[in-house]
């Protein structure tokens, strides 16, 4: 085992993971570095330590023998990474996903071209124009998925019950509890299961395409998805967060979508109403870090009452 690959996780993440996964989390961390130094050596990879992680998997910076960067990407759950590479490869002739260039499915196990630095848009904090946001979602559904593959894809109501199911127990066992009722995210899962049984403007989506799953490719890749979460269903969708992220006002939500909703091809109303049935999740969010005093959180409790 080499010093780097001893050193991928940190308190953080095994917190993240457990959560995630259970106590089998734990058994998994401990074969890690071992696992991580056979993939190294069967793709011919340089480890060069720890990327930021997600709730699902350990992300590692590399380097393949011809120099390239690369981005080595481990799960607890092996069907994650096999799905991903599999949903990912649906858009890579868009160019705004990394390519794929392995897969171990067994091991959950796959590796991505780095993109750019590696910042998200989250990191950056900088919100992108609604005419950039629309360009990358646009592309992205507008991807060439023939009939299998989009009949291969869960329907966006599966997703909805899931997050909203998250972030309910998430509501419950953080500070969120004390100011957002769980009535307040009932009625808006009931909102957004209403929303997912629409019939119009159905396309494959990302299913997860917040600011800390889009990557700054700088200026000649543009913004590119990372993380998908495929399903299908409204093309609305996936665009909820961009209207909400950082506004601190009802008509900051509103001047983003009259952009962002006809730039996606939706009506400006339907991405509204999404947007009002998830804003009790965003709310539980940013509550749990502590932000319950801030104008962005009396937006979104506005906007849960609208």
């Amino acid at each position: 085992m080499s010093d780097v690959t001893a050193q991928l996780v940190d308190a953080k993440q095994r917190e993240r993971l457990v959560r995630r996964f259970g106590s089998r989390a734990d058994d998994w961390l401990s074969g890690l570095p071992d696992l991580v130094d056979d993939l190294a050596a069967e793709w011919k990879l340089t480890v060069l330590g720890p990327a930021p992680h997600g709730r699902t998997s350990v992300v590692v910076h590399c380097r393949r023998i011809d120099g390239s960067a690369a981005i080595l990407k481990i799960s607890p759950d092996p069907r994650l990474g096999s799905s991903e590479a599999r949903i990912l490869r649906l858009w890579e002739h868009t160019g705004r996903v990394p390519a794929v260039w392995e897969v171990d499915s067994g091991r959950g196990a796959v590796l991505l071209e780095a993109i750019g630095t590696g910042r998200t848009v989250a990191l950056n904090g900088v919100v992108p124009s609604m005419e950039t946001i629309g360009k990358l979602i646009s592309d992205l559904h507008s991807a060439d998925v023939s009939c299998d593959e989009l009949g291969e894809l869960h329907p966006l109501i599966g997703r909805i019950n899931f997050v909203f199911d998250m972030w309910e127990r998430y509501r419950q066992e953080g500070a969120a509890a004390d100011v957002v009722s769980a009535a307040q995210v009932h009625h808006g899962h009931a909102r957004a299961r209403a929303l997912a049984h629409g019939e119009d403007d159905v396309v494959p989506l990302h299913g997860d395409l917040h600011p800390g799953n889009v990557l700054d490719g700088g200026a000649e890749r543009g913004l590119v998805a990372v993380d998908p979460r495929a399903c299908v269903g409204d093309a609305a969708a996936d665009a909820i967060d961009w209207p909400l992220w950082k506004s601190t006002s009802l008509e900051e939500v509103d001047r983003r979508i009259a952009v962002l909703a006809p730039a996606i091809g939706v009506p400006s109303d339907r991405l509204l109403d999404w947007c009002r049935a998830c804003a009790p999740i965003f709310a539980v969010a940013l509550a749990n870090r502590g932000r319950a005093d801030t104008d962005e959180f009396r937006m979104l409790m506005d906007l849960c009452a609208c």
